[in-house]
C-alpha cells in the first residue's frame, strides 16, 4: 500500500472512521479512538479484498487509500452493528 508511515495511516484511518460512523449514523455512539480503529480496520479489508480480486493497492495514491478506507469502515461498522443487535 501506498507508504504513508503509521502517523498517516492514523490519520486517514480516522477520517475515514468518522465519516463512515457519520454515514452508517452512528458516530454519537463512537468515540474518536473507535473511528481510528474502523478506519484503520477497513482500510486492511479493504486493501486484501482488492489484492483478491487482483487490483494492485500499492502506488495508486492517497485518494484510492482513502477510498478503500472509507469503503471498508463502512463494511466493518456494519458488521459490527449486525453482531451488536443479534
Amino acid at each position: 500500500m501506498l507508504a504513508l508511515g503509521f502517523v498517516g495511516w492514523i490519520v486517514i484511518g480516522g477520517l475515514a472512521g468518522w465519516i463512515a460512523s457519520k454515514i452508517k449514523g452512528n458516530d454519537a455512539e463512537q468515540g474518536i479512538l473507535m473511528n481510528i480503529v474502523m478506519g484503520v480496520l477497513g482500510g486492511v479489508l479493504g486493501g486484501y479484498v482488492l489484492k483478491f480480486f487482483g487490483v494492485d493497492v500499492a502506488n495508486k495514491g492517497m485518494i484510492f487509500s482513502f477510498v478503500t478506507c472509507l469503503i471498508g469502515a463502512v463494511v466493518v461498522i456494519s458488521i459490527k452493528q449486525y453482531f451488536q443487535k443479534r
